[in-house]
């Protein structure tokens, strides 16, 4: 009878082992949308200016996503200065993109609005579903910057001076 338990134990136990094995082997957890160490989502979308967009255009790039509108004084006073980044980091692999909210309605006509500030950077109309592969968003402006390898490396929500958002920007460029 000992023996008998003996056996049973010694099979329970090596039915553990294989049950720890086989979930070490499982994928780690991903960071969720939005949050730092998560990956830029797969998208396919229409700039205002009717030009397509995906996220094939800017692998190896890196990558600083806009969220914005019309109506925000903070995101008109940021977007000059990222303008001012593509043009001094374009070169280098930096690729900017504006996603225009679509929460309330436009103050004036997006692309006059960007025209009058100095903005030439795509922009794209934010809809729910896109907005929602990025993690949502909590204010604007909302700025999420993605290194060559697609890696959510920075996050700011609120205005920030182009001064702190271009030294986060280097150590990727």
């Amino acid at each position: 009878m000992r023996l008998l338990f003996l056996v049973l134990a010694i099979t329970a136990c090596v039915g553990c082992r294989q049950q720890t094995a086989v979930t070490s082997k499982q994928p780690q957890s991903v960071s969720p949308p939005g949050a730092i160490g998560s990956r830029l989502p797969e998208f396919a979308v229409k700039d205002l200016g009717g030009h397509e967009i995906s996220l094939s255009d800017l692998r190896g790039k890196v990558v600083l996503i806009d969220f914005w509108a019309t109506w925000c004084a903070p995101c008109k006073k940021e977007m000059p200065g990222y303008q001012q980044l593509l043009d001094r980091y374009r070169d280098r692999g930096l690729a900017v993109l504006g996603f225009k909210s679509s929460m309330m309605a436009d103050t004036e006509d997006p692309i006059r609005f960007a025209r009058s500030i100095g903005v030439t950077y795509p922009l794209v109309v934010a809809t729910a579903d896109l907005v929602m592969k990025f993690g949502g968003i909590e204010g604007l402006p909302t700025t999420l910057i993605y290194d060559r390898n697609g890696i959510l490396r920075s996050k700011i929500i609120g205005f920030e001076y182009t001064a702190t958002v271009e030294s986060d920007l280097q150590p990727l460029l």
